[in-house]
């Protein structure tokens, strides 16, 4: 199963002063990224107040590589964005009982176990018990 949430604030650079113009051919370039993924999960650009945002989730069979790799490259075409993008794989070999969480600041992006969800069992869900 792989499990995954997110958000993003697109901008073009961290100085809060982007070119109208340039963030809007970075914004129609993403929009078109993400019509060629076509996910039938939640995966949605939209203008709110000005600002230009993503937010993404999902509950699949098995990892989908093209989430944490859409999400890296939102950060190499906008690099003054910033956001949280919060994975459970448990087919991923010792961290299958891990919310894994990826941070974008500044066009990077780090990862690290999300601690406050984390371990996934007992923390979210029991551990299994056969039935006699």
């Amino acid at each position: 199963m792989f499990e995954y949430h997110g958000w993003i604030t697109v901008r073009e650079t961290a100085e809060d002063d982007d070119d109208d113009a340039r963030l809007q051919e970075i914004v129609d370039g993403i929009a078109a990224r993400i019509r060629e993924l076509d996910s039938p999960y939640l995966l949605d650009l939209r203008w709110m107040n000005g600002e230009a945002f993503i937010h993404l989730g999902g509950f699949r069979n098995h990892h989908d590589p093209k989430i944490p790799a859409f999400f890296r490259e939102v950060g190499q075409r906008a690099p003054g964005s910033y956001g949280l993008l919060h994975l459970w794989d448990d087919e991923d070999p010792g961290r299958e009982n891990e919310f894994r969480v990826l941070r974008l600041v500044r066009g990077r992006v780090a990862e690290d176990t999300e601690t406050l969800l984390s371990p996934c069992i007992p923390v979210l869900e029991d551990p299994f018990t056969p039935s006699a």
